[in-house]
């Protein structure tokens, strides 16, 4: 014998049907920027052992290459980069980063890369 539901509960569902009916189109979420659309194509960030020669980076002094692989000091937690201002090639500074500090570099186009 098949049960039958109770009006109540029939009325309810009815209800609930009326008022999704009653509402506004609702506009679709707003897209939530990502990171990758603020950078600028070509633009990456890398751990600085993981920092090539020839890779650009820019800060609020200017624009930078890096000239000398990076080493590592303070057992590992410091990474250690020689880079050289472009407008300047006489300047010369080595920075240092903590070894997981992400940095934002333009990276130099390889030889493999343009061939491919």
């Amino acid at each position: 014998m098949a049960r039958q539901r109770s009006t109540s509960s029939a009325r309810r569902r009815s209800s609930t049907k009326e008022l999704a009916d009653d509402t506004t189109e609702r506009k679709p979420p707003a897209k939530i920027p990502s990171r990758r659309d603020a950078e600028t194509f070509g633009t990456s960030r890398v751990l600085p052992v993981q920092l090539h020669i020839g890779d650009r980076i820019a800060d609020e002094t200017g624009e930078w290459e890096v000239t000398g692989r990076p080493f590592t000091t303070v057992g590992g937690k410091h990474a250690n980069v020689r880079i050289r201002l472009i407008k300047q090639p006489t300047v010369t500074e080595i920075r240092v980063w903590g070894a997981y500090e992400r940095v934002s570099v333009k990276r130099a186009a390889s030889a493999e890369e343009s061939k491919g």
